[in-house]
């Protein structure tokens, strides 16, 4: 059984009323979050909204196929990565070779066992865990590693935090479109690192507390001049991330709209681990 605090979502899609009745049923009893839907149309819809950690595609559906629905799962951006299980009737070789080729990460013919179906779905959702707790765009840790290494760095009497918050970066993703974005994030993490290694430590820790945001966990020794480095490479970076004729008009947006870095310190010396925690409260896990 899956364990409720940590609960996924598994969308089914598929056009056999009953049979997607009983598979929702089943994986609900076995813990998880079970959504569905009976056509491909209405799935692509769905699956936008909820983004659920695993999709179970049937091929044969009553409009588009569900080699259509991976497909479109495919070219969204907040979708591309979901793993998706085809679930079908067809044995052809072609047939798995194309959902392969979309990315799926397992394929089962009906009739099916649904012990070895649970299986695979564990195993898929499992291998996703792995993969996520890694940004896909810096390879920086993210999720429950930053959060371990936190919670072991406050156990230590002399720690240091330091705190870079990226603001207006999805305005920035609406004007110029989600790979300049994606620049900006892969370019600050490179300033970030560079400023370790001017000022740091190889002990010295860095992740993401979200996509946009990152942590530095030092000791309480290096995290003022950690912050104070990191404000110097970054602050006056910031116009740069723009197209070189947009860039005398970026003061002309309100502040709300523009790119900027914010960097903040604590340490031992001066807070508590309460008051982290207070800062960094959008890793998942942390209250």
């Amino acid at each position: 059984m899956v364990d409720e605090k940590k609960k996924q979502t598994i969308f089914i899609v598929e056009d056999d009323v009953d049979l997607c009745e009983m598979l929702t049923a089943y994986f609900r009893v076995q813990g998880y979050d079970v959504k569905n839907a009976n056509r491909g149309e209405d799935a692509v819809t769905a699956i936008q909204e909820v983004l659920p950690d695993l999709a179970v595609l049937d091929i044969r559906l009553p409009d588009i196929d569900g080699f259509e629905v991976c497909r479109k799962m495919r070219e969204g951006r907040r979708t591309q990565n979901i793993p998706v299980i085809f679930l079908t009737e067809k044995r052809e070789q072609t047939d798995i070779y194309g959902g392969l080729q979309l990315g799926a990460v397992d394929y089962i013919t009906k009739p099916f066992d649904i012990q070895e179906l649970r299986l695979r779905v564990r195993n898929a959702l499992k291998r996703t865990q792995l993969t996520n707790q890694f940004n896909p765009v810096t390879t920086l840790p993210e999720g429950s590693i930053v959060s371990e290494q936190l919670d072991k760095l406050l156990g230590q009497p002399d720690w240091g935090v330091v705190y870079i918050q990226m603001g207006g970066l999805t305005a920035f993703r609406d004007k110029y479109g989600f790979v300049a974005a994606d620049d900006v994030t892969r370019a600050v993490s490179v300033m970030i690192g560079n400023a370790l290694k001017d000022a740091g430590s190889p002990d010295d820790f860095i992740g993401h507390t979200n996509s946009h945001d990152y942590v530095i966990l030092t000791t309480a020794g290096r995290q003022k001049r950690l912050a104070d480095r990191c404000r110097m490479r970054l602050q006056p970076s910031i116009q740069y991330f723009y197209p070189a004729l947009d860039r005398n008009r970026v003061k002309l947006l309100p502040e709300a709209e523009r790119l900027s870095i914010q960097v903040s310190s604590m340490s031992a010396a001066d807070n508590n681990p309460s008051e982290v925690r207070a800062l960094i409260r959008t890793v998942p896990g942390w209250d």
